[in-house]
């Protein structure tokens, strides 16, 4: 029987063992899952904790129940350890049930993928301003054709991404990153429905211990000339600037950036 891990140092498995196309090909027809993505330098993570949460706070949300935390670090031990030290990693939960089922409290597997490490594009960015609102959007769940679909238009005109504006005109998030704007003193986090990604509490979290000013507050189109720098971050990277959002320039805020990569620096890697 063969598996994916035959096919490079990186894996695919399937509860901590390499998964086979078998096991696999049904949730090539699945969308009801939920996952975090993760950037591992030798061997360690930063954020762990956050990670679990995530995943343990979507599992209670999505199937009624959560894996214990040590299993599924046992799950990310054993893909580490087969890869090399620096690599990106991507856990998913999962229900065998698959989707369209009333199993709510049905047995939970986990999918771990690896690959190469990444770090996120150069930019500035220019993002294309487009109204959309997630589903769920505090859980980082799979089966989202809109952030592909409205990526793939915002390049057709021209743009690098997309950022989404919600009903009540407020900028929440973009793509697959979260948005952070500079006002000059302090770190402005849009204040609208919005997934908490792990790097953007990570952060959060090493800019308080850095004393460094924060505030969460509405930000709309028509805000943006009031702010003197804005950025994106994900889970490759705490920070890319952002040059515009739809025709609206925002300053090049070098010092900021620098701060939130110093930020994300200090937090610490955890071995799983």
């Amino acid at each position: 029987m063969t598996s994916l891990s035959d096919f490079g140092a990186f894996v695919a498995h399937r509860n901590g063992r390499a998964a086979t196309a078998e096991e696999l090909a049904p949730l090539a027809f699945a969308g009801y899952a939920h996952f975090t993505a993760m950037q591992v330098r030798g061997g360690r993570v930063r954020g762990l904790d956050l990670h679990l949460e995530r995943l343990r706070t979507a599992s209670v949300e999505l199937f009624g129940h959560a894996l214990p935390d040590d299993q599924v670090r046992s799950y990310l031990r054993a893909a580490l350890e087969a890869g090399p030290a620096d690599l990106s990693l991507t856990a998913t939960v999962y229900s065998p049930a698959g989707e369209f089922t009333a199993g709510g409290g049905a047995k939970l597997d986990v999918l771990v993928r690896t690959g190469p490490p990444a770090s996120g594009p150069e930019g500035p960015l220019a993002l294309a301003a487009m109204e959309h609102e997630r589903f769920l959007p505090a859980v980082k769940h799979v089966g989202e054709v809109a952030k592909t679909y409205l990526l793939r238009r915002a390049v057709a005109q021209g743009f690098d991404d997309a950022a989404f504006v919600d009903r009540r005109g407020r900028l929440s998030e973009a793509t697959i990153w979260n948005l952070a704007f500079w006002d000059g003193d302090a770190v402005v986090w849009p204040e609208a429905e919005v997934l908490g990604g792990i790097t953007m509490s990570i952060v959060r979290r090493q800019l308080d211990g850095l004393g460094v000013p924060q505030r969460v507050q509405e930000v709309t189109l028509a805000d943006l000339p009031e702010l003197a720098g804005g950025v994106v971050m994900n889970s490759w990277t705490p920070g890319v600037a952002v040059r515009r959002i739809g025709s609206v320039p925002l300053p090049g805020a070098p010092a900021f950036l620098e701060l939130l990569h110093r930020a994300y620096r200090a937090e610490p890697l955890t071995a799983p």
